[in-house]
């Protein structure tokens, strides 16, 4: 795994947008996997400043998203098709018909899992993008997810729970099932990128990085991707040798 640690957020902001700025410069139609959550909001940013100054377009761009919380329709301003819309579809000029994610509201949960399986294997991701979580998850893929799962439903521990509430008015509005791809869904992407800011998710980098590879720690199994890239700020990388 490529290391790249930075002295704060605006920097691992810039050095995470020129990894993908090479990647869609070199393929114009590459297939970008997008993450939501606080930490790539720079990056969207980024990409947005940069697109509307007429730099690199989207125009041929297609996306998928790791999850959405089961239960929210795609207009609910806690869903994540409107996250991605709000912070970065909107003011970008990709195709809106290009950008797909699972659909929380399906009737069938485990039919639209399938689907969306059969459509990662039909848009294999160029680049896939990650956060992590203060446990140790990428994506909803909590502590126990087994390697070689694919899209699935998830009931999302107490930490997630408590992490996410931010977003919420309330805690107990915050959803306790979300759909998420697996994590062999993730290391099928040819390159994944993957970011780290602040101190409460120091073990869990310490733990990805020097630690047993086990479903213990879901982003530990990034070890064995052949082309895997962390950035950290100084804070998350702080028990790092």
């Amino acid at each position: 795994m490529n290391v790249i640690i930075t002295k704060d957020y605006e920097e691992l902001s810039e050095k995470a947008f020129a990894i993908l700025r090479d990647v869609v410069l070199k393929k114009p139609d590459a297939v970008l996997g997008l993450a939501t959550g606080s930490t790539p909001i720079g990056l969207y940013q980024k990409m947005v400043e940069d697109n509307r100054r007429g730099g690199v377009s989207y125009r041929t761009v297609r996306a998928v998203n790791l999850d959405e919380y089961v239960g929210l329709s795609p207009e609910n301003e806690q869903s994540y098709r409107r996250f991605m819309r709000e912070n970065l579809f909107d003011h970008i000029d990709i195709d809106l018909k290009n950008t797909h994610i699972e659909n929380g509201v399906a009737p069938d949960l485990k039919e639209e899992c399938a689907r969306y399986d059969a459509l990662l294997r039909a848009l294999p991701r160029d680049l896939q993008l990650l956060g992590i979580g203060a446990n140790g998850h990428i994506a909803f893929n909590e502590p126990g997810t087994p390697f070689d799962s694919e899209t699935h439903v998830v009931d999302l521990t107490q930490n997630t729970i408590e992490m996410n509430a931010r977003f919420f008015e309330r805690e107990e509005d915050v959803p306790r099932r979300a759909l998420t791809m697996g994590l062999k869904s993730i290391m099928d992407a040819k390159k994944v990128l993957i970011l780290a800011v602040g101190e409460n998710k120091a073990d869990a980098v310490k733990g990805m990085l020097d630690g047993e590879i086990s479903p213990s720690l879901p982003a530990s199994v990034l070890r064995l991707h052949p082309d895997c890239t962390l950035i950290a700020d100084e804070k998350s990388a702080a028990l790092l040798k």
